[in-house]
C-alpha cells in the first residue's frame, strides 16, 4: 500500500514534520476510539491534544506559505491562495459529509445536524450537540477554515508595518484575549453548572463555548505562523533554534507532560491548558524540524505514508468506528487487541480508498494549476528583466518543509 500511495506524490519531504502528523493522526484516533468499548491506557485520554499539534502544523506551514513571499519583498497571490485551499480541503471534505448524509447507517454519535452548517464551516459556532453529534469531529476544520479567511488580511496590514513588535504585540493580544475570554466563559457560561451538580450541562457548555469556537481555539494556529515567521523573517534566529534542536524536542516534552495534569474541564483548563500545549507543540515543531535531529533528517518506515492519509484519516476514521460497532457488536469488550487492530486496518483502508479516489486527484489538479501560474509568471518575468538579473537566494534558500498539507 505504501508504494501504491506514494506514486505520483512528492518525495522531497520533511521526514520530522511527516512524524509529527502521524502522531498527530494516531493521538485522535485512540482517544476517540475509547468511546467505541475499547480500553486502552489512560494517556490515551490526553489524545485530544493531536487536533492543537493539527493547528500548530497549519499554523507553521500556511503562515511560511505566505511569510517567505513577504521576506522576499513579494505579495501573494490571494485568489490562487485560496483556490489551493479550497481544492486541498473541500472535495474530500464534502465527500465524506455526502456519505453521512446518504448513509445514515454509517453515523456515530447518532443524528446529523443540518448539513447547512457543515457546507458553511458553521457548526463549531452554532452547535446543537443534543440534536446530534455525527461528524462532531468537522469543528476543527471549521476552526482552520476561519484561519484561512482570516490570515491573509493581517498578514498583509503586517506586511504593511514591518517589524518585529507588531507580529508579537499582535499574537500575544490575540493569545492572551483568548485567556481572558475564555476566563469569562468559564465563569459564567460552565461555572454555575458544575457548582449546581449540573456536570451534563457544564460539559456540554464547555464544548460550545470554549472547546469548539474560532475565537476560543487560537493559540496552536497562532504559534504555529509565529514559527514560520522567525524562520522567514529571522534567519539567525531560526539557526539558532535549528542548532538546539533537542533542547527544543526536551522543552516540548515536559510542556505537553505539565499539560497532562491539568484537567480540561477545570478553570485552569480552560484558561491556560490550550496556550501551554499549543507551545509545548510548537517546540516539538522546532526540534522535529531541524536536520540536527534524526527525526528530523531520517524517514520512519510507514510514516509518510501515514502523514499522507493523515486528512482522509481524520475525516472517516469516526463513522468506520460507527458501522464496526454495528457490524461487530462487543467486539471491544470480548477481544479489545483484536477490534484495536481490526478498527485501525479498515479506518486506514477507508482513508486509502478516500486519498486515491478523491484527495489526489485534486491535490494533482491543484498543483498542475499553480505550477501553470508559477511557470506564467516567471516568463514575464525573464521577459522584462534586465540581462544577466539574478534573483537574490533570500530566505527560501533553505529546504523546503513539504507535506501532504502544503
Amino acid at each position: 500500500m505504501a508504494a501504491l500511495l506514494s506514486h505520483g506524490t512528492d518525495h522531497s519531504r520533511a521526514p520530522g514534520i511527516d512524524l509529527l502528523r502521524a502522531a498527530a493522526i494516531v493521538a485522535v484516533m485512540l482517544y476517540h476510539i475509547t468511546s467505541h468499548g475499547i480500553a486502552l491506557p489512560a494517556l490515551v485520554e490526553h489524545g485530544w491534544m493531536g487536533v492543537d499539534l493539527f493547528f500548530v502544523l497549519s499554523g507553521y506551514l500556511i503562515g511560511w506559505q505566505l511569510w517567505r513571499q513577504y521576506a522576499q519583498g513579494g505579495t501573494p497571490d490571494w485568489r490562487k491562495f485560496m483556490a489551493g485551499r479550497a481544492l486541498r480541503i473541500l472535495p474530500a471534505y464534502y465527500a465524506v459529509l455526502a456519505l453521512y448524509v446518504l448513509l445514515p447507517g454509517w453515523r456515530e454519535g447518532g443524528d446529523l445536524q443540518p448539513p447547512w452548517k457543515f457546507v458553511t464551516f458553521t457548526l463549531n459556532l452554532l452547535p446543537d450537540w443534543e440534536q446530534g453529534t455525527a461528524y462532531s469531529h468537522a469543528w476543527s476544520l471549521c476552526v482552520e477554515e476561519h484561519f484561512y479567511l482570516l490570515f491573509p488580511a493581517v498578514a498583509w496590514l503586517l506586511a504593511r508595518r514591518p517589524g518585529t513588535l507588531p507580529a508579537v504585540a499582535t499574537a500575544v493580544g490575540l493569545i492572551g484575549g483568548g485567556m481572558l475570554l475564555r476566563a469569562w466563559l468559564w465563569r459564567h457560561g460552565v461555572a454555575p453548572h458544575l457548582d449546581a451538580g449540573d456536570t451534563g450541562t457544564a460539559m456540554r457548555q464547555y464544548v460550545a463555548t470554549i472547546y469548539n469556537p474560532t475565537w476560543s481555539r487560537l493559540d496552536g494556529l497562532l504559534m504555529g505562523v509565529l514559527l514560520a515567521a522567525v524562520r522567514a523573517f529571522r534567519p539567525g534566529w531560526w539557526s539558532w533554534l535549528m542548532r538546539r534542536a533537542w533542547l527544543s524536542l526536551a522543552i516540548g516534552a515536559a510542556l505537553l507532560a505539565c499539560g497532562t495534569r491539568i484537567a480540561p474541564m477545570s478553570a485552569a483548563g480552560a484558561v491556560v491548558l490550550f496556550p501551554l500545549v499549543a507551545l509545548g507543540c510548537t517546540c516539538l515543531l522546532a526540534g522535529a524540524a531541524s536536520p540536527a535531529t534524526w527525526i528530523g533528517r531520517r524517514a520512519l518506515p510507514g510514516v509518510a505514508s501515514l502523514a499522507m492519509l493523515a486528512f482522509s484519516l481524520y475525516l472517516t476514521h469516526k463513522q468506520v468506528y460507527g458501522w464496526l460497532d454495528a457490524a461487530l457488536p462487543g467486539l471491544g469488550r470480548q477481544a479489545p487487541v483484536l477490534a484495536l487492530l481490526v478498527y485501525a486496518a479498515a479506518s486506514v483502508a477507508v482513508a486509502a480508498l478516500l486519498y486515491l479516489a478523491i484527495e489526489r486527484p485534486f491535490l494533482r489538479l491543484r498543483d498542475r494549476w499553480l505550477s501553470g501560474k508559477a511557470e506564467s509568471a516567471a516568463a514575464v518575468i525573464s521577459s522584462v528583466a534586465p540581462a544577466g538579473a539574478a534573483a537574490s537566494p533570500g530566505p527560501s534558500s533553505a529546504p523546503r518543509a513539504t507535506t501532504s498539507d502544503s
